[in-house]
């Protein structure tokens, strides 16, 4: 397929997801436009908004020509070590099997998988992330950001309720969400769903 019909998917594919909205609207790691086909896609996406590994990633990244037709990915993910990933969400519809995807996108230097359910709902991991993102266009005070750091490095670790009383500036949950999503602290997100007896600690790089 020439390279023009290949752009033409590329451009159709992300129209059509431009007109849909789907919750949470935030989003930290996104480069570019954020633009979902499903909300299974939006989903998966949130995982890679608290997912250290993950550096970036960006909405149907590129069209794949695989002989008989084009497929544009839900997602291009860029990792901490450099490497890429193409990347369909569990729901996606798929031309052909993903092995066949797989060697398409090995011969432009891309890995290439399709999540499955499990790893998108399994566990609390996905409504934390969400909870999280509720928060995510707010505005982290330096202050706020500097005492919640001071007393981690005096305490080793707080409770998240603990941690809320640090706040004076910033309203204390989205403060906290804010510190979580940036990098600054961390909690178990795979567990339970977040509470005020989660355990809080420093991220130090």
């Amino acid at each position: 397929m020439c390279i023009a019909q290949q752009a033409k998917s590329l451009r159709s594919s992300r129209q059509s997801a431009s007109v849909r909205t789907f919750n949470p609207t935030a989003t930290i790691k996104c480069d570019g436009p954020a633009v979902f086909r499903s909300q299974t896609a939006r989903d998966a996406a949130c995982l890679f908004d608290v997912n250290p590994s993950v550096t970036s990633w960006h909405c149907m990244p590129m069209s794949l020509d695989y002989g008989d037709g084009v497929h544009v990915p839900d997602f291009g993910v860029l990792n901490e070590d450099g490497g890429r990933l193409l990347v369909d969400a569990s729901d996606r519809i798929m031309p052909v099997d993903s092995k066949r995807m797989e060697a398409v996108a090995k011969i432009h230097g891309i890995r290439y998988r399709r999540l499955v359910a499990e790893e998108i709902y399994d566990g609390a991991r996905l409504q934390n992330s969400k909870d999280l993102l509720r928060y995510g266009g707010s505005v982290l005070a330096l202050g706020d950001r500097l005492r919640l750091l001071a007393a981690l490095d005096e305490n080793g670790s707080l409770t998240v309720a603990e941690c809320l009383t640090t706040f004076t500036e910033t309203r204390p949950v989205a403060g906290l969400a804010q510190m979580i999503l940036r990098g600054f602290v961390e909690v178990d997100l795979d567990m339970e769903l977040i509470g005020p007896e989660t355990s809080v600690r420093r991220i130090r790089g």
